[in-house]
């Protein structure tokens, strides 16, 4: 099906469409001004013979502004520039042959392209993938790369939902990146925005103004997903990123935010029976995965072969919450629902969400959450730090500030092994400190705004901390973000040297029986013992017994052949963890 929206190279020129049912009129700007045709339900259109890919252009709207094209494939100036030609066919891929993995196979690592190198590039980032697949990353995930206002941001706030913002390189060297990582093995998923426009450089209401509803989300105005046009512009878009830029698999930010009608397909349902088509008629793995805070399992289904209408993961934030609870003590915010964090991880560990419908005191003091545990395991992604549990802290600071080597190598060996899909955050393999708080790049009345409402949100941490904390809009506040890879330490060689030891014995006894496995059951002892298993694809049964305090404690760690840790004699030494495999 040819694409409804954007700027697309024919055999001799360029055909161009825009959706705009509130513009009276719609000129397209290029050397010259061409007067655009108005069809049925608002659509705009022109077909400009003898124009080349590489070519700049603009919409003009009612002779009264300018604006680019919502759906245009690069922004070379930035948001409120032109919007350029991409001809997507003209890449030459070179790994023509790749189809994918199989999720079960799935180890991610999260990372933010503008502070993975010092150049912050996509083509700075390939001379890093080999480091990546020697670890045992099997999937690289790029924080959000629709084009936002500025060339400092985090990716939340794209108003461009095509464009790979050019702060990071053009849209080949982005196809470079994706190319370089298949011939290496490596899956590369993308984090995708679709329950809100950001607040700067966004124009579409404007001139289409359905594309919003009353409602809102924290972050802004809903998305009207009842309007036909606007769920085929989401579903077009997830697509695009499928097809010409080669993505293994999408995750979806703050699913729970986008508005849907009960008892009426929503355009999550739409998009995943997309990419079930596509993923039939290319025969790769195309892997989707939700954010979504309602813990809605009914949407999801990891074995779902390919997608068709559920989702295959989710990111589980309760398994997240629990260990940091533990490990820290930290109880503000949402925290404060993981008030007995051992017996939460068990509950994460035995089945799923720790939240199943049981009413959630920072959720409105109302139930949250669906049963989760006739779902596979591997429909949850597991993390001890990601991009929001480090970012939206006032400081920024990662898991290594905050709790001891000996507590966090512990929550490694249970996270890596264990038959959900495990997610790092990009360093956190060899235990890096860097930083990475908020940072962004408004202007003006907006830049304000967000200083102040940061200041408001951590009133705390201004008066503890003062000016330690980073200004969001100080370019300094990236700088301190971006990974060092030359001064990694002995003791960060050893951490390294621990997830890469952890990710074999994954890849060699726990991806090949992952596939059918099911939940068993898991306990919490009051003296930090913790134990768990899991029935396995293969039949064996998976065992996990752990230490997770500070004393000694003494147990038997039952049946089966031990594939990590020690035993020694029934005594298990403070956050000692032991995995074993039995019949």
């Amino acid at each position: 099906m040819r694409p409804s929206f954007g700027a697309k190279p024919m055999k001799d020129g360029v055909s161009f469409r825009l959706w705009a049912p509130a513009a009276r009129r719609v000129d397209l700007l290029l050397e010259r001004r061409h007067a655009m045709q108005r069809r049925q339900d608002g659509w705009y259109v022109a077909e400009i013979s003898g124009l080349a890919a590489g070519s700049a252009y603009k919409f003009r709207i009612d002779d009264e502004i300018d604006v680019p094209d919502p759906a245009s494939a690069f922004q070379p100036e930035d948001v409120f520039g032109p919007s350029e030609v991409i001809d997507h066919d003209a890449f030459a891929w070179r790994a023509r042959d790749w189809r994918g993995r199989p999720w079960e196979e799935t180890v991610l690592i999260e990372a933010h392209v503008g502070t993975f190198t010092r150049e912050g590039t996509y083509r700075a980032m390939i001379d890093k993938l080999d480091h990546l697949v020697a670890t045992g990353i099997t999937a690289l995930e790029l924080m959000p790369l629709a084009d936002f206002a500025g060339r400092r941001g985090w990716g939340y706030d794209g108003v461009l939902w095509y464009a790979p913002d050019s702060a990071y390189g053009r849209p080949e060297d982005l196809k470079t990146l994706i190319d370089e990582a298949h011939l290496r093995g490596l899956m590369v998923f993308l984090d995708v925005v679709y329950n809100h426009f950001g607040p700067e450089g966004n124009y579409l209401g404007r001139y289409a103004p359905a594309f919003f509803t009353d409602a809102h989300t924290p972050w802004g105005s809903a998305i009207d997903y009842r309007v036909p046009q606007v769920r085929a512009f989401a579903v077009e878009n997830a697509l695009s990123w499928l097809t010409d830029y080669r993505f293994d698999g999408l995750r979806l930010d703050a699913a729970n935010h986008i508005v849907a009608i009960p008892g009426e397909v929503s355009m999550l349902q739409d998009l995943s029976a997309a990419t079930g088509e596509l993923s039939k008629a290319t025969g790769r793995h195309i892997h989707l995965v939700l954010e979504n805070g309602d813990n809605r399992a009914s949407l999801l289904d990891a074995a779902q072969e390919p997608p068709n209408g559920k989702y295959r993961a989710q990111w589980n934030d309760d398994y997240h919450h629990a260990w940091h609870v533990m490990l820290t003590s930290e109880l503000a915010g949402y925290y404060a629902d993981y008030q007995t964090p051992r017996l939460d991880l068990a509950r994460a560990l035995a089945s799923g969400f720790v939240y199943q419908g049981e009413i959630s005191e920072f959720w409105g003091k109302k139930p949250r959450g669906e049963p989760s545990g006739e779902l596979p395991p591997a429909t949850f992604v597991n993390f001890l730090q990601n991009h929001d549990q480090i970012g939206n802290r006032p400081l920024g600071d990662r898991l290594e500030s905050l709790a001891s080597p000996q507590q966090i190598e512990a929550a490694l060996a249970v996270t890596l092994l264990a038959p959900m899909v495990p997610m790092l955050f990009q360093g956190e393999e060899w235990g890096s400190t860097v930083p990475f708080p908020f940072f962004c790049d408004f202007q003006g009345g907006l830049a304000d705004a967000v200083r102040k409402g940061r200041r408001q949100e951590y009133a705390w941490a201004y008066e503890k901390y003062g000016d330690e904390v980073p200004d969001p809009l100080d370019p300094a506040t990236l700088q301190s973000a971006v990974l060092d890879w030359t001064g990694r330490t002995q003791q960060h060689d050893a951490r390294l040297a621990l997830v890469r030891e952890l990710l074999a014995l994954r890849r060699k006894e726990i991806m090949p029986r992952l596939k059918g496995a099911s939940f068993g059951a898991a306990e919490a002892a009051d003296n930090g013992l913790l134990t768990a298993h899991w029935r396995m694809g293969d039949g064996t049964e998976l065992r996990l017994t752990a230490n997770l305090s500070d004393h000694e404690i003494t147990s038997s760690v039952g049946a089966g052949t031990t594939i990590w840790g020690e035993e020694t004699g029934g005594r298990l030494p403070p956050w000692s963890v032991i995995w074993r495999l039995g019949g």
